[in-house]
Parts: C-alpha cells; sequence; structure tokens
C-alpha cells in the first residue's frame, strides 16, 4: 500500500470515528432534550396539579396575629434563605363527593364536601418539632359569619357541629372557624380528599399501623385483629375513617387511629429514599398534587418544595399527636365541646 493510500486510509478511520461521535453526541443531545422536556412537562403537571383557595384575601385583617418569622442564614449567597420561624397549618381530610375514584372509595353522592379529619399541625421555632391537634368533628363550636365566594356571608351558628364550617363557606370559613375557636392564626391550608390519601399510600408502596383492638366495621369495609398490619392505601383510607368497629363509635376513637397514620406515614416516608427512585418520587408527587388543595402561599412546587426543605430537621419521633380537650356536650350526648380551660391553654401554648 502506497504512502497516499495509508494516508487516504486514516483519513476515512478518522472520518468515521468522527461521524461516530457525532452520532453519539447528537443521540446523547436527543436524550438530554428529551429528559428537559419531560422534566418540564413533569414540572409542569405537578404544578398544574395544585388547586388553592386565596384565603388571605377573603378574610382580610379580622384575625388573629400573624406570627414574626425569622429567615436562616444560607451557604451560598445566590440561595433562598429558608425560613425557620414557628408555623401553624391547618390540615383538612375532605371527603369529597367529586369524581370517581372518591365515589369508589366512600365519597356518596356528588352533593358536596365535608371536612372529615381536622388537625392543627403547629411547627415550633427552628423546624425540628411539631404537635398535631385533632379537633374532633363533632365538636359544637359558634361558627362565625364567613364571606362566601359567590358574594355575601353566612350566618353565625351557634352550637353547631365543627365540620359545617367547611360544609356551608369551604376552606374560607374551616380556617375562620378554627381560628375563632383557637385564637391561633392559621398560616397555610392544606386539604386532601379521599382518592389522594389512598394513591399517596399506594405510591409508598403502603404503610404499616399496630391496632390494639380488633376492628370490624361493615360501614367502612375494615376487618382487622388487634396486631400489625401492612395496608394499602384502600385499607388505610378505611382505618381513617372507621368508628363504628371501635370503642364506643364516636368520633373520639377515630382520632387515635389518624393519629397512629399520621405518624406510620411520616416514618415511611423517612424509610423510603424517594430521591434514589425518580419513578417512585414522581407518584408520590402527583398523588399528593392531584388531590391538593392549599392557600395561596402554598399553591406551586417551588414553595411546597421550600417548606419541606425547611422540615429536613424534623423527623417522626419529634412530632406529637394530640387531641383538642373536650367533654360530652351537657345538650347532646352524641356531640362534645370543648373542655376548658384544658382547651385554652392548649391553643396558647400554640401561639
Amino acid at each position: 500500500m502506497t504512502r497516499q493510500e495509508e494516508q487516504g486510509d486514516a483519513g476515512r478511520r478518522v472520518g468515521r470515528r468522527s461521524r461516530a461521535l457525532k452520532a453519539v453526541g447528537l443521540t446523547l443531545a436527543g436524550f438530554l432534550v428529551l429528559g428537559v422536556a419531560a422534566a418540564g412537562y413533569a414540572y409542569w403537571h405537578l404544578n398544574n396539579n395544585i388547586k388553592s383557595v386565596d384565603i388571605n384575601s377573603a378574610l382580610g385583617d379580622n384575625r388573629p396575629a400573624e406570627a414574626v418569622t425569622t429567615p436562616a442564614a444560607t451557604a451560598s449567597a445566590d440561595a433562598s434563605p429558608l425560613p425557620t420561624g414557628a408555623l401553624n397549618i391547618l390540615v383538612l381530610g375532605s371527603d369529597s363527593r367529586s369524581g370517581k375514584a372518591n365515589q369508589e372509595l366512600g365519597g356518596g353522592d356528588s352533593s358536596g364536601a365535608r371536612s372529615d379529619t381536622a388537625m392543627v399541625v403547629h411547627i415550633d421555632a427552628g423546624r425540628t418539632k411539631a404537635t398535631v391537634v385533632s379537633i374532633p368533628r363533632d365538636t359544637l363550636v359558634t361558627r362565625p359569619s364567613c364571606p362566601l365566594s359567590s358574594g355575601g356571608s353566612t350566618a353565625v351558628a351557634y352550637s353547631a357541629m365543627f365540620n359545617s364550617a367547611y360544609s356551608v363557606g369551604g376552606p374560607v370559613c374551616a380556617v375562620k372557624t378554627v381560628e375563632s375557636i383557637t385564637g391561633v392564626r392559621m398560616d397555610h391550608y392544606l386539604e386532601i380528599d379521599f382518592s389522594g390519601f389512598a394513591k399517596l399510600v399506594d405510591a409508598l408502596g403502603g404503610v404499616t399501623v399496630t391496632t390494639d383492638q380488633d376492628i370490624d366495621d361493615d360501614r367502612s369495609h375494615l376487618h382487622l385483629k388487634a396486631g400489625t398490619h401492612h395496608l394499602d392505601g384502600t385499607q388505610a383510607l378505611a382505618l381513617a375513617r372507621t368508628r363504628h368497629g371501635i370503642g364506643d363509635g364516636s368520633d373520639l376513637g377515630r382520632i387515635g387511629l389518624q393519629q397512629k397514620l399520621v405518624k406510620a406515614l411520616l416514618e415511611q416516608m423517612a424509610d423510603t429514599d424517594l430521591l434514589a427512585d425518580p419513578t417512585k418520587l414522581y407518584q408520590v408527587a402527583d398523588a399528593v398534587t392531584a388531590s391538593l388543595t392549599t392557600d395561596t402561599g402554598l399553591d406551586s412546587l417551588g414553595e411546597l418544595m421550600k417548606l419541606g426543605q425547611s422540615l429536613k430537621g424534623l423527623t417522626a419521633d419529634r412530632v406529637k399527636t394530640v387531641m383538642m380537650p373536650v367533654v360530652t356536650a351537657p345538650s347532646d350526648a352524641n356531640r362534645v365541646v370543648a373542655k376548658e380551660p384544658a382547651a385554652s391553654e392548649l391553643w396558647a401554648s400554640l401561639r
């Protein structure tokens, strides 16, 4: 082979390598573009899932004082500082009647929804400890006048069931009623419905809960022997809703089960390395956001992520669960009222 032929052959090999590298580069670039596009779509989809209510505008200034928050210093000057101040969040579990998924899980007809579960989540300054206070839905309260989105307002109601606030005035009235009976400003509002809770549990691979007694409830379709059980989403939801199969059939027994579920879910999330499994991470995020309603301060992925990052030091063993102190209502043996002064002392400790 002549020198000229050798040079030509070498040139062809370099050309083939160049074309091959170019093809690999284009392929990688294509995957990168697709990845960015997928990530962009995922972010848009999850962000678009979240529904919100402008509670601050609806309620105005006639509310308990807002706590002063202090941002934490960050290592990077470019990073947004994370808040470290105390925070109070009203969390409602809604037995929404809308949507096929909710109806199949026990939502009933499509005429409305009730706040089946109500918890005030108080996060201490520093955000490494929290107290979850459950409010029995059968508590008789003075329901304040609440503004309606259609205009006008509801009338003040005396000795009204606590969960009627959501029924007559939605999230705005639920927040105003909680603030009225507690004297505590709700900094944020979070609501998740039937199907969202069940999907969240399934996305996490189920949840392990220990029950202290047998549960036999035909209404919630839950039948469990006392002991430890790994529940799927439908079973976990049934556990959160059951009351006729435990204790005296009141809402108070159900609250104990709901608090067990809260702790169990926190532990499950801590044990699940979501960052190492993007598919599961997306499933969890989709399950939560698809059934989530928030106030306008938390109605984006960015705000929710910032809140989550500020709670990175909060572990399940640092979460205390309690119930608002109550006694049987003098006017109705099937209802309860706040036990004083214990209830007022509890709320004062969260201000």
